[in-house]
């Protein structure tokens, strides 16, 4: 009889065999055939790969100027937007929205006129720049220009690459720490969920958002990218809930979803606040994260004060928890914990929920499941899946193939976690991690070559006698018993750098479609990266639903509570950390009218789900789904009649 669960493995392998082979093929492309591939992601500099003298090259001849007499020339040949303006008696640019890179720019790259190539004018304008460590513009109009087709597939991979780089950090990296750190300092469910639970769910919008105000200065794709982000969870993935569980008679808990929704609205209308006045010091934006705090604080003492009135032990209905931006029974907690001997002292959060948003990245996520019950989670066991003659499966050939998109990670991010410790990769982690710290500090602009030699020395110093550490004082059969706080903080730390670095190369890779499509970057965050960072929500959301039980309201819950997660602190930390880089002055809020219809449409949606539930006595139909469907649907409509009307969309070719 043949074993349909070897099948669906040998297919599920050959698919990450195959993915995985056209991201290093994407790697290939991105880093063959460049004279200049690498650059500053984080320079402020807009023309900090210029020399003192410039070479322009007009047809005819070739010769140098100095820098200050390109940038007037540059200026009078109108080569910047309307949002420039350049201070002729200091010499240099200052940006009414502190953006040192926009494709808006760039926008005469398509007509070049002047040159006779977009490439001559990408390099006759070197502000023409997305950011990023890989140069995507020269890329796609420089290098392998007689393939056109093969440029938009490359950079398509790389895209989806990007976005899956996000996620696997958040589900193999991150959400292992934030698991570990809420173990030693002995956190509650109550308080895990709704503090470090929710920034492991949340971690790829939470640090997008981040990288588009901080490291791309653009602050335009981190409101889009959140704000659409909500629209597509709390429509699309809402629907498709209601409509998988709308024949279960399923009931969801009404004081919770009253209470997220009113704390979501009321972050809404703040936000409008913000985006009204154009502008937010550093007090405002403190401000904006604490209704955050308020919100927990709120759910902390909701639950203390049922427990304390009714008592668990006499409960017939268990308390619900917030888990990662979801509710769920405490029952659940409970039966966990009862079944693999963990209440003992006090209950804690199952391992599955600390990476559920996330879970479809994982690598590791499958294999340890497989070896606890091989037909718990996908029913197949890699292992598994060949012939026990082959002495060459799938999985080797996957893991071959992974090596270039896991070994930085695995070399720098310290882990602890029983079924991935390594002794040599902790002791790789414990050197590598400082000098990655020390070459991330060099790349800010007007550090002297003293200073960068001084930061190396530091991290090859520093990384040297912590992998000593490590060699001498770990095992290699287990993590670290002692001082296990360290390690867990290193791994926290090296995440939250990671996601950086990812975070911005994709919003870097949005700008320069952007310029490549002749579309705005903030219209295609608000589809696109909004798409990418919510496609686990989607999958996850729909999963646990479709269990029945506690799963509906875990997914009902997790759709409105995760998106108020990234608006509040997603936003409110970009909106905090730009108000206080621009001290002592306000940060300026990009002016983009069309975030006043994503926020309406936003409204609309939590408002019809609302009413809906309300006069259904809080049962999911799906009429709630049609709702949300026809809202949604709306709302990419009257965006794109917009983005038709005032220019956001035109010719590329």
């Amino acid at each position: 009889m043949v074993n349909l669960s070897r099948i669906y493995c040998c297919k599920r392998s050959r698919i990450r065999v195959i993915f995985n082979g056209f991201c290093v093929l994407a790697l290939f492309f991105l880093f063959s055939d460049q004279e200049e591939i690498l650059q500053n992601p984080f320079s402020k500099q807009p023309f900090s790969i210029l020399p003192p003298t410039t070479s322009i090259d007009d047809g005819v001849s070739k010769y140098a100027i100095p820098v200050e007499v390109f940038w007037k020339k540059m200026v009078e040949n109108g080569v910047y937007s309307t949002n420039y303006s350049v201070d002729k008696t200091a010499g240099f640019e200052t940006n009414i929205l502190r953006a040192n890179r926009s494709p808006a720019i760039c926008y005469g790259i398509h007509e070049h006129k002047g040159y006779s190539t977009e490439c001559e004018y990408s390099k006759a304008n070197p502000q023409c720049n997305s950011g990023g460590f890989l140069n995507y513009i020269k890329f796609f109009y420089c290098d392998w220009g007689k393939y056109k087709a093969l440029r938009y597939l490359v950079l398509a991979i790389w895209l989806v690459t990007l976005f899956y780089l996000l996620g696997n950090t958040a589900a193999d990296y991150f959400c292992c720490c934030l698991e570990k750190l809420s173990n030693l300092l002995k956190l509650s469910p109550m308080v895990a969920g709704v503090t470090l639970l929710p920034l492991g769910n949340g971690a790829p919008d939470v640090f997008s958002s981040i990288a588009a105000f901080v490291g791309n200065n653009s602050g335009d794709v981190g409101l889009n990218s959140v704000l659409g982000g909500a629209v597509f969870v709390t429509c699309v993935v809402v629907g498709t809930v209601s409509f998988c569980i709308g024949e279960q008679s399923t009931q969801i808990d009404k004081n919770c979803f009253i209470r997220d929704m009113c704390f979501f609205l009321f972050a809404l209308v703040s936000l409008l606040v913000i985006l009204v006045v154009g502008e937010v010091n550093i007090g405002g934006a403190i401000a904006f994260v604490s209704i955050y705090v308020v919100y927990v604080v709120c759910v902390a003492a909701n639950e203390l004060l049922r427990k304390h009135a009714k008592g668990s032990k006499l409960e017939s209905t268990p308390p619900l928890l917030p888990v990662g931006g979801s509710v769920i029974s405490s029952g659940i907690v409970e039966d966990h914990s009862i079944h693999t001997g963990l209440l003992s002292e006090e209950s804690k959060l199952p391992h599955w929920v600390w990476a559920s948003n996330v879970a479809i990245y994982s690598n590791e996520g499958v294999k340890a499941s497989s070896e606890a019950n091989p037909e718990s989670l996908w029913g197949w066991n890699e292992e598994d899946t060949v012939n026990d003659n082959s002495s060459f499966s799938c999985s080797k050939l996957c893991s071959m193939l992974e090596i270039p998109l896991t070994l930085p990670r695995r070399l720098t991010i310290p882990m602890v976690k029983d079924e991935q410790w390594s002794k040599t990769y902790a002791v790789a982690s414990a050197t590598f991690a400082p000098v990655l710290l020390a070459f991330l500090w060099n790349t800010q602009d007007n550090l002297g070559n003293l200073a960068n030699d001084i930061a190396y020395l530091i991290g090859v110093l520093a990384g040297g006698i912590f992998g000593v550490l490590a060699f001498i004082y770990t095992r290699a059969d287990h993590p670290p018993r002692r001082f296990l706080l360290p390690w867990v903080l290193g791994g926290f730390l090296m995440s939250i750098v990671w996601f950086y670095i990812i975070a911005n190369e994709l919003v870097a890779l949005m700008m320069a479609f952007g310029v490549i499509f002749g579309i705005k970057p903030s219209l295609l965050a608000l589809t696109v990266l909004a798409w990418g960072n919510s496609i686990g929500d989607l999958m996850s959301n729909v999963a646990i639903a479709i269990n029945g039980g506690d799963g509906v309201q875990i997914a009902m819950s997790g759709s409105y509570a995760g998106p108020m997660f990234n608006t509040l602190v997603g936003l409110g930390l970009s909106l905090v950390l730009g108000a206080w880089s621009s001290k002592p002055l306000s940060y300026i809020i990009p002016r983009d009218v069309s975030l006043y219809s994503t926020l309406g449409f936003l409204v609309l949606g939590l408002v019809w789900s609302l009413i809906v539930l309300l006069r259904s006595n809080m049962y999911p139909n799906k009429l709630l789904g049609v709702g949300l469907m026809i809202i949604y649907l709306g709302f990419l409509s009257f965006r794109a009649s917009i983005a038709m009307g005032d220019g956001s969309l035109h010719d590329s070719s």
